[in-house]
């Protein structure tokens, strides 16, 4: 009878520290931007098909997040131009997407919290190579959630006019660094 109480006590007392939030895919969104060696740059947005993360307390324990490398859009251009470019990005110089439909992050570290931000270190997942990355997240007035991730897509093999794969592309150099500006909207 004792263990039943004591055990019924622990199985409570967990239930209200861990919480799971999930987030509204259609509005949760994922904007790219990359950029060439000339500062000019492009722009789009990439959907979720699962966005949640589970909290210890007040510190992220664990997330997953996959997007649609399908839904990849450009937003910068219009016309011909976007569509060319939208489907170049699918193609295998970059994202390879009939191969890799899904990119992912995983949190896998209990998140720690500084300046009332989240420093989270997670793996992601592109073209079915996996690498750790760090990022901050801060959570948002509305109970929404921002992060700003920066990855180099030449360690997931996205070689299209890189430095790390060609030499002497002068004007035409596209920068490794991708940057992720990500909205998760309750």
């Amino acid at each position: 009878m004792k263990i039943n109480f004591v055990y019924t006590v622990f199985l409570l007392s967990s239930l209200f520290t861990f919480s799971q939030t999930n987030f509204n895919l259609e509005k949760s969104k994922v904007k790219w931007t990359g950029k060439k060696i000339t500062n000019a740059s492009h722009w789009g947005h990439i959907n979720f098909t699962k966005a949640e993360i589970t909290f210890d307390g007040d510190v992220i324990s664990t997330g997953n997040f996959i997007v649609d490398m399908t839904s990849i859009s450009v937003d910068d251009i219009s016309g011909g131009g976007k569509n060319r470019l939208e489907n170049h990005l699918k193609d295998d110089d970059f994202f390879s997407v009939d191969k890799f439909n899904n990119a992912e992050l995983e949190i896998l570290e209990k998140s720690e919290m500084i300046d009332n931000k989240y420093q989270v270190e997670a793996n992601l997942t592109i073209k079915g190579i996996t690498n750790p990355i760090t990022f901050e997240m801060t959570q948002v007035d509305d109970g929404s959630y921002k992060a700003l991730l920066v990855f180099d897509r030449s360690i997931y093999d996205v070689q299209y006019r890189s430095g790390s794969f060609f030499e002497n592309l002068g004007d035409r150099l596209i920068l490794d660094d991708v940057v992720l500006e990500v909205n998760l909207i309750k």
